[in-house]
C-alpha cells in the first residue's frame, strides 16, 4: 500500500481537527476555542498546496513557513482543550500526535528549502 502523500494527510489531519471542533461543548470558552482550532487546523492543507504552486523558492519557503506556523498554533489550541478536557481524552492522543509529526515534517521541509536556496 502507498504511504499517504502529505498533502492527504494535512486534509485527513483537517477532517480530524473539524471532528475535534464539533465535539467541543457549546459555550463561550468552547465556541472561542473552537473558532480558533477549525481556522488554524484547516488551513495548513491549503496553504501546502499554495505551496506546490509557489513562483520561486522563497516563495515556496514562505508559503510553507505560514502553514508552519498554523500547525504550531493548532498544537497551542490541541494542548488548551486537552487540559481543559473539551474533548475525549484518548482522542486528543492521536490527534495531538500527528499535529507534532507534521510539524516536524514541516520544520524539516523548510529547513531544506533554506539550505538549498542558500546555495
Amino acid at each position: 500500500m502507498k504511504p499517504a502523500s502529505l498533502e492527504d494527510r494535512l486534509v485527513d489531519f483537517a477532517v480530524r481537527i473539524i471532528g475535534v471542533v464539533e465535539g467541543i461543548p457549546d459555550s463561550k470558552a468552547g465556541n472561542h476555542i473552537a473558532r480558533q482550532l477549525v481556522r488554524s487546523g484547516t488551513s495548513p492543507a491549503p496553504n501546502y498546496g499554495e505551496a506546490q504552486s509557489a513562483e520561486s523558492r522563497r516563495d515556496f519557503i514562505h508559503k510553507m513557513k505560514i502553514a508552519l506556523k498554523e500547525l504550531r498554533e493548532t498544537m497551542i489550541w490541541l494542548k488548551i482543550i486537552e487540559r481543559k478536557r473539551l474533548c475525549e481524552p484518548n482522542r486528543m492522543a492521536d490527534i495531538v500526535n500527528e499535529c507534532d509529526e507534521l510539524i516536524a515534517i514541516f520544520v524539516k521541509s523548510v529547513k531544506t528549502a533554506d539550505e538549498k536556496a542558500k546555495q
